[in-house]
């Protein structure tokens, strides 16, 4: 039977072309797309098109736009066997956390790509990061399940966990990594699954939609001379209710008596604080050095080897489905969808 994908462009460098006159970057017209990849013709899967208006920059992405973007998801679940997300670079490490989370039940492969140049220029990387994300999500087992049924990234010959993605360079093709992850498929010749780390559903389950998001967020990078005003701005924030904590190596922190009060104080509170490296892969582990105990004594929560941004998109629907910092707590240090390593 043949397999059908949509594919949904929101935006973003992939879809552009650059405009013969003034030279500038513009969207083209979508549903001509076929003029633009022909190979696409070749595939032996039925493709839709759907171009969001108005198109965004990825940058100005909000959780207005996940809310949609999943809505519209949900809304044509059954009616195709996979989706292919055309989604600017800036922040699509975000929003493929976010779907990840947002997506509960999934047995269908999402894919998120893009490119560092238009599909419309001759160098272009949008062409193969496109046709090999369409035949990733149309790709079946030989029952007919998706061969990855999970939120992912394709880019630059790899398929990777969305919620284990960072953005990581901004001139490079290769512009994400999945630093505490391995790889769910290479593509070369032949596209190599890893199936060992691929997750497996069950295949049962209805798709549920997680779309009560609670952006009041903070994000704290700790760094060498921060100042007593700077962190307490941060953390008396009005309506402030979660903290991600950007910490040094293994999870640790200054032990200066101001900032521990400062932490001691928002999670006495109730506003949940979350310990995040801020190194490019590696896990938190508050036992390792005294000034990583120090946080711990806080009560602060680890987040383990998660990524900033999943650490992030996975609060926002933590807090818009619950108020008792103990609920949310304990419920971050589980894995909804591979986003950390369980000890």
């Amino acid at each position: 039977m043949q397999t059908s994908i949509l594919i949904i462009y929101t935006g973003g460098t992939i879809g552009m072309k650059q405009d013969p006159a003034s030279g500038l970057l513009k969207p083209f017209d979508f549903n001509q797309i076929l003029s633009e990849v022909p190979e696409l013709a070749k595939f032996g899967c039925h493709l839709d098109t759907y171009s969001f208006q108005p198109l965004i920059d990825s940058s100005d992405v909000r959780p207005e736009f996940w809310i949609h973007l999943a809505h519209f998801i949900r809304d044509r679940y059954d009616d195709y066997d996979g989706f292919v997300i055309l989604h600017g670079t800036d922040t699509m490490a975000y929003s493929a956390s976010m779907l990840s989370f947002m997506l509960e039940g999934l047995t269908k492969c999402v894919v998120l790509t893009g490119s560092q140049l238009p599909i419309g220029m001759l160098r272009t990387d949008g062409r193969e990061n496109f046709i090999s994300a369409i035949e990733i999500a149309s790709a079946r087992d030989a029952e007919g399940h998706s061969l990855v049924p999970e939120v992912c990234i394709y880019f630059e010959n790899k398929l990777m966990r969305g919620n284990r993605t960072t953005k990581f360079h901004a001139d490079n093709f290769a512009a994400f990594s999945s630093p505490n992850y391995p790889p769910l498929a290479e593509v070369g010749i032949h596209i190599r699954y890893n199936e060992p780390a691929i997750l497996r559903p069950d295949w049962s389950s209805r798709l549920r939609l997680h779309d009560r998001l609670d952006a009041n967020v903070g994000l704290l990078k700790i760094f060498p001379g921060m100042t007593e005003q700077y962190v307490k701005s941060v953390l008396h924030t009005e309506g402030l209710r979660a903290v991600v904590l950007e910490t040094f190596g293994a999870g640790n922190a200054p032990a200066l008596p101001w900032f521990l009060e400062a932490i001691g104080e928002c999670t006495a509170s109730g506003i949940p604080v979350v310990n995040v490296t801020q190194c490019r892969a590696g896990s938190v582990n508050m036992g390792t050095y005294a000034n990583g105990a120090v946080l711990d004594a806080c009560h602060v929560i680890s987040g383990g080897d998660m990524m900033t941004e999943a650490a992030l998109t996975k609060l926002f629907v933590l807090l818009g489905e619950s108020s008792d910092p103990e609920v949310i707590a304990e419920k971050f240090g589980e894995s909804f969808c591979g986003e950390i390593s369980l000890k």
